[in-house]
């Protein structure tokens, strides 16, 4: 896909989403900050879960780093506004359902789960800077001290 964010530094296309709280996502509203996006596997499961505390768990401190944090997952907004619920999120979860932003961030891999291969999102997480621009990626996410990492990062940029 042409517009695939590939590289560093390169500029993300606009795009929008639905999230939770009854909004749209637009890139462009939150120009001026560090938007991190992390795409994780399935609302409700263990990973997930750990993740999303973690994130939640550090939520003042990406807020210190003038940075703007999004849950991504192929998850319905029923699904999402559950989870987020749950898990007392302070942020909002994008629902992507037909994968379009998976395909923008190609993360959409084939997976071995219990023996068989399926095709799932592999847990990744992304660092848009105020301008646009990516800066930051982390592929094949392992959860144990990566939120930490991410706050690490966007907090040496500010």
């Amino acid at each position: 896909m042409a517009d695939t964010p590939s590289a560093l530094n390169c500029q993300v296309p606009q795009f929008s989403a639905a999230m939770t709280g009854d909004k749209a996502f637009q890139l462009s509203d939150y120009s001026g900050k560090n938007i991190i996006i992390y795409f994780y596997p399935k609302d409700n499961t263990p990973g997930c879960t750990t993740e999303s505390i973690a994130f939640r768990e550090s939520h003042p401190q990406f807020q210190q780093a003038n940075a703007v944090v999004f849950g991504v997952s192929r998850d319905s907004l029923r699904s999402h506004e559950g989870f987020k619920s749950k898990l007392g999120l302070p942020f909002q979860l994008i629902s992507d359902p037909d994968e379009s932003l998976c395909a923008l961030f190609n993360v959409m891999k084939m997976k071995n789960m219990y023996g068989k291969q399926v095709r799932g999102i592999e847990r990744s997480t992304f660092v848009i800077d105020g301008n646009g621009k990516l800066v930051k990626e982390w592929r094949g996410v392992k959860v144990a001290g990566h939120v930490d990492e991410v706050l690490e990062f966007v907090s040496a940029k500010t």
